[in-house]
């Protein structure tokens, strides 16, 4: 397989580009997180079996710099958790 690189881009041996870079947005503001903002974290929360031990499945939070700025982490990631853990079959 051969693969030639040019400006963010792979060009695959059977001509298909890829994409290297794919944006993430923020899950409390849905603004779409540049690649500049050295401030955004992306946080894997685990999801538990019934007696407490990790199964191997996660949900992804994303969070913008602006987000951690304004002093808002905290509470963005509990609410968010708080809506998603009922989907995630979590208690």
């Amino acid at each position: 397989e051969r693969v030639s690189k040019s400006y963010g881009r792979v060009r695959v041996e059977e001509g298909e580009n890829i994409e290297l870079y794919i944006p993430r947005k923020c899950s409390w503001t849905n603004r779409l997180i540049e690649a500049k903002d050295h401030a955004a974290v992306q946080i894997n929360v685990g999801h538990l079996d019934q007696s407490g031990v990790y199964n191997g499945q996660y949900t992804t939070l994303a969070l913008s710099g602006y987000v951690r700025n304004m002093g808002d982490g905290d509470s963005a990631i509990d609410l968010l958790w708080q809506k998603k853990k009922a989907s995630a079959g979590q208690a």
